[in-house]
């Protein structure tokens, strides 16, 4: 006889096993939304005067068609491009295009640049970070980055997607109270690093010939010292991370150095906090030193939403909004998530701030990258990947990959009395106790999307045995315990004796 226990009351540790197991399942629901065509530019078959341009030209270098495109636009022009709602010049071809989508797990409607339809209505969706990375499994981190960027170019090509996702998480762990721990491969920094360079690799590379070209675009987060949320009196928007030299080298730069160099991310995103008094989307060491300077970033630097309106607004490091906008972009801050740079970037400019010339270089790194996506290449159905829809997305191949994800994710601290794997040869009734027993998107975790289908613990539990359920709570905080259910529930199958459990939830009381 077997008991299994979903209270948190009984903490992470006692039900990582049956949480892990059921992390892989999909949600059975999904919002509807008509097909689209998606977003891209140079459409020389309904303009064919575009062809006349040379930024649309596929032949010409990438760097030429960048400059060449630069020059055409306005000073408000380039401005609207500073921003993740970006752009929309009608006279050169250029469709508005959202640059936030996120891919944490599986493809994310999270955030605005993507969405689920009645054509698609769920991706994949993989076991939360921090269980992936406890499988120490380098080729599945990437195995995964490539079905994901896969399902990504699917929900692409139908309108749904964009093609820059601002995933991974990869920021060391070094406070249990953080919130978003679980987005994160933990607290090593050598597995943070692999994990990075493992599912960038996987999202980002092509099958194109040309090497520099992306599959979809990564963005490792958030860079850097970064693991607070919200307690005594101290919030990720204030906060000043005080690291000592070492510490940036020897942990907290590590994964994103990896993730730039080895994995050759197209992008980085800056953090809220200070480290060491400054503003990380506002500290040109950090950005235009290292992050482009040491490790030579082809690609975009981004910051976290609304970053550059916090060190301004909630940190006071500058004056005046336009001191704000002008110092971040002076700073190597190419993309700002919000619209504080679409606000406020041309009063600076007007005030002498910043330079023209440095809002071209930034958009300059945001429309490169766009290119190397093949954005400004005309119609993507007809590219490489362009015959990739509905039939790729939730393959039995792919959930397959997220089931095995979760098999080598699993750590089973304790198999007494061997009880595990679950078997109908030794396991004849289960009691099965907790508040989280029966739920659906509860499991799935955050920065989640639509999942392919998802299957409770009590299901999945109930279609291998005779199973007896009870809450034992009311919710997962237990207020309410629901005591006789549960003692009734364990009787019934025997398992007065099903150890620690039992114990946690009666309190210290035996059944």
């Amino acid at each position: 006889m077997l008991v299994i226990m979903t209270s948190t009351q009984n903490r992470v540790l006692k039900v990582s096993v049956f949480l892990c197991f059921t992390l892989f399942f999909g949600l059975l629901s999904f919002q509807v939304s008509d097909q689209s065509s998606p977003a891209f530019a140079c459409d020389v078959e309904k303009n064919p005067s575009l062809a006349n341009f040379p930024f649309c030209n596929t032949k010409l270098a990438i760097s030429l068609r960048v400059a060449d495109l630069v020059k055409r636009l306005t000073l408000q022009q380039k401005i609207s491009f500073l921003v993740n709602a970006a752009g929309n010049v009608s006279s050169l071809g250029i469709p508005k295009y959202e640059w936030w989508s996120e891919a944490l797990h599986g493809v994310s409607n999270t955030g605005p640049g993507t969405r689920f339809s009645s054509v698609i209505p769920g991706a994949t969706s993989f076991p939360q970070v921090i269980l992936t990375a406890a499988s120490f499994n380098y080729s599945l981190f990437e195995a995964i980055g490539k079905v994901v960027s896969t399902e990504a170019r699917a929900m692409y090509n139908l309108g749904l997607s964009g093609l820059t996702f601002w995933s991974p998480n990869i920021n060391i762990v070094r406070d249990p109270r953080w919130g978003r721990i679980q987005e994160t491969p933990g607290e090593d920094p050598l597995l943070a690093s692999k994990y990075a360079t493992g599912y960038v690799r996987g999202l980002q590379k092509s099958d194109e010939a040309d090497q520099n070209k992306l599959k979809v675009a990564a963005c490792c987060k958030h860079y850097t010292a970064y693991d607070v949320d919200n307690w005594k009196g101290v919030d990720r928007f204030h906060f000043n991370a005080v690291v000592t030299k070492q510490d940036m080298e020897d942990t907290f730069q590590v994964p994103f150095k990896s993730c730039v160099l080895d994995g050759n991310a197209a992008s980085v995103m800056c953090s809220y906090n200070q480290v060491n008094g400054k503003p990380t989307c506002a500290d040109p060491d950090l950005l235009s030193g290292v992050i482009r300077g040491q490790w030579k970033l082809n690609g975009y630097i981004v910051s976290d939403c609304d970053s550059v309106d916090t060190l301004y607004k909630d940190q006071n490091y500058t004056k005046s909004p336009e001191e704000a906008a002008a110092i971040s972009i002076r700073a190597g801050l190419d993309l700002d998530c919000g619209n504080f740079l679409g606000q406020h970037t041309e009063a600076a400019v007007k005030a002498g701030l910043v330079g023209e010339a440095a809002i071209d270089k930034a958009i300059s790194n945001n429309f490169n990258t766009l290119m190397r996506l093949g954005f400004f290449d005309g119609d993507p159905r007809k590219q490489l990947y362009g015959n990739l829809g509905p039939n790729d997305v939730c393959t039995q191949q792919n959930q397959e990959l997220a089931r095995e994800a979760a098999r080598q994710g699993i750590v089973l601290l304790k198999n007494t009395p061997g009880s595990l794997p679950l078997s109908t040869k030794v396991i004849r009734s289960l009691a099965v106790i907790g508040p989280n027993a029966n739920v659906t998107n509860t499991m799935i975790g955050n920065y989640e999307g639509i999942p392919c289908k998802y299957t409770s613990p009590l299901e999945g539990l109930t279609a291998l045995a005779s199973t007896t359920y009870a809450p034992g709570c009311s919710s997962v905080s237990c207020v309410t315990v629901e005591l006789e259910e549960a003692k009734s529930a364990c009787s019934l199958c025997g398992c007065h004796c099903a150890c620690s459990g039992c114990r946690s939830l009666y309190r210290g009381r035996e059944p």
